[in-house]
């Protein structure tokens, strides 16, 4: 199996407490099934303790220009995969 298609590898950094996904993040999730009404993730593949670490991480997203929330990044379109500490971003634009 060859290498991922990407233009970007992005480091992923952790910060103290959990940072909130702003309100057209939520909204974009719940519209996609990936959160319930209640504001419940429902990710699959991904176990309870992945859950709560991917919350206290965000990385520098090099599309948007800004830190943005890794949960945000690992449902965006161009999230390639999640390699020993760095993320794959195929870096198109959104």
């Amino acid at each position: 199996m060859g290498e991922l298609e990407h233009k970007f590898e992005v480091d992923i950094k952790e910060r103290e407490g959990r940072h909130k996904l702003s309100d057209d993040v939520k909204a974009e999730m719940k519209k996609s099934g990936l959160m319930d009404e209640k504001g419940k993730l429902k990710l699959k593949g991904v176990s309870p303790k992945m859950l709560k670490r991917m919350k206290q991480e965000f990385v520098e997203c090099p599309v948007l220009k800004e830190d943005t929330h890794f949960i945000q990044c690992f449902v965006c379109p161009n999230f390639q995969s999640r390699v020993m500490g760095k993320v794959l971003c195929k870096g198109d634009k959104l």
